[in-house]
């Protein structure tokens, strides 16, 4: 039997719990409620499952709380790395973003990198796996592992995104303003270095 109607359910519950977790409009409130009942719906007419268990599990989150996961792309051309330029803060950041549920990371950064910056890319290698606690980012809410995925541009044009209002290569030693929640300086200097030897190691810490 086809398991695509949990991946249905589970897409539907991400999105539900994102918007809840953010949302300030009662009415968007009552909308991602409204998603995660259709979800526990889901499952209770395909599963063993009761629609008041599960509706419980999603709302109070039991499950063993992790990471959030978070990709950014690493994309070179002429000894110069792609920033975009954030319309939250005016700041600039290497394409990426939260990885969706469904999504693999490479998949995710693709699409990131597109939808901010107009750029077909594919992956080539897993840079580094940064624990965002380690290095110089402002405090968040929330604990984040930060994968940087070096890629190659295959197609596409330079095109701004609904969260991007600037695109552009710079050099590693003449950054612009950065968002720091997204990037540092000293982690894309960390990313030249892979420029400039492919056959470095992947990072993590």
């Amino acid at each position: 039997m086809s398991l695509k109607w949990l991946q249905w359910a589970q897409r539907i519950q991400a999105i539900s719990q994102a918007g809840l977790a953010f949302t300030k409009d009662p009415f968007d409130k009552e909308r991602y409620e409204e998603l995660r009942n259709i979800s526990a719906d889901i499952l209770n007419q395909y599963s063993n499952l009761q629609f008041e268990e599960i509706e419980g599990l999603f709302a109070n989150e039991r499950g063993y709380p992790t990471p959030k996961v978070d990709v950014r792309g690493v994309v070179f051309k002429d000894g110069k790395i792609l920033l975009v330029r954030e319309k939250s803060e005016n700041k600039w950041s290497l394409p990426g973003g939260f990885c969706d549920v469904g999504l693999s990371a490479s998949e995710n950064v693709v699409k990131e990198i597109f939808e901010e910056s107009g750029y077909k890319v594919e992956t080539k290698k897993l840079l580094a796996v940064l624990d965002m606690t380690k290095h110089a980012h402002p405090p968040q809410l929330y604990h984040y592992y930060k994968l940087f995925i070096q890629c190659e541009i295959v197609g596409g044009i330079s095109t701004t995104g609904i969260e991007t209002s600037g695109i552009d290569f710079f050099d590693v030693g003449r950054l612009p303003e950065l968002s720091l929640s997204r990037n540092t300086a000293a982690q894309i200097e960390l990313m030249y270095e892979y420029y400039q030897n492919p056959l470095k190691e992947t990072w993590f810490d």
